[in-house]
């Protein structure tokens, strides 16, 4: 087990902690630490969480340990406990999951949300963000009303901002497997905590992720964690019945029947 902390400057401004979660990620991690220090916003709090790396990790994280306010290597039990691991460390005043792969979208992105901004009374920053496919083509994912959850996630972790007042008295739920971020919003949503929308493109995140691969399995916990009406019931029938069509139609293309 590694533990590593130094002590950071607080500016006047609002705080704002980024927690990168890796494991075994050489390949992309520098791409992420670049992109979160060299945001034009100064008043970052950065912490690793690694989850007891085999390849070159632990040397990329040590090359930036200047611009690294904490970091821990250590074995953990799974993407959602790691990220609980860097809610329990963080001071800012605002927490966001930049992990391994993914990158704030421009070098301005904190500056534009935070800097001389009335956020008194905002539990929740959302905004847009960017899917980036291995063929290199991108595609803009515009976030969705909160009022519109019952529907499924509207934003990605990667492009909010929560109080850490907040998600230190709120986790992620261990006990979901693939929607633990949703889950959490959607009871912050319930509990009537207030979400602040913005027209910035936050965050670019590679795709074939978790969620990407069980996208079914996605749908159907999203489906068990809203609310139950005859409406939702209809429209995850629908969706799932949709995305097991598409990964139909895809098999078929693999094996040249189309």
């Amino acid at each position: 087990m590694i533990r590593t902390k130094r002590k950071s400057k607080k500016v006047p401004n609002d705080v704002v902690t980024i927690i990168t979660v890796v494991l075994n990620g050489e390949k992309f991690l520098e791409k992420t630490i670049n992109s979160v220090i060299n945001q034009n916003y100064s008043n970052i709090e950065y912490i690793v969480i690694d989850g007891g790396s085999t390849d070159q990790t632990i040397n990329i994280i040590k090359k930036y340990k200047h611009a690294i306010h904490q970091y821990i290597s250590e074995k953990d039990l799974g993407i959602y406990h790691a990220m609980n691991k860097g809610v329990n460390q963080a001071t800012g005043h605002w927490i966001n999951f930049m992990n391994c792969g993914d990158s704030f979208y421009s070098n301005h992105v904190l500056h534009s949300i935070f800097h001389n901004k009335k956020l008194n009374n905002v539990d929740v920053i959302y905004g847009y963000h960017e899917v980036i496919y291995p063929s290199g083509k991108t595609r803009l994912v515009s976030s969705g009303k909160i009022e519109n959850l019952w529907k499924g996630s509207q934003f990605s972790h990667q492009a909010s901002f929560t109080r850490s007042t907040i998600l230190k008295k709120n986790r992620f739920n261990l006990n979901v497997k693939f929607s633990a971020d949703f889950y959490l919003f959607y009871n912050l949503w319930l509990k009537h905590n207030k979400f602040k929308r913005v027209n910035i493109t936050v965050a670019s995140i590679l795709s074939g992720g978790v969620s990407d691969i069980n996208r079914i399995e996605v749908l159907r916990e999203w489906w068990n964690i809203a609310e139950k009406d005859r409406y939702n019931f209809f429209y995850f029938s629908f969706k799932v019945f949709m995305e097991f069509m598409k990964m139909t139609i895809k098999k078929l293309i693999r094996i040249g029947h189309f």
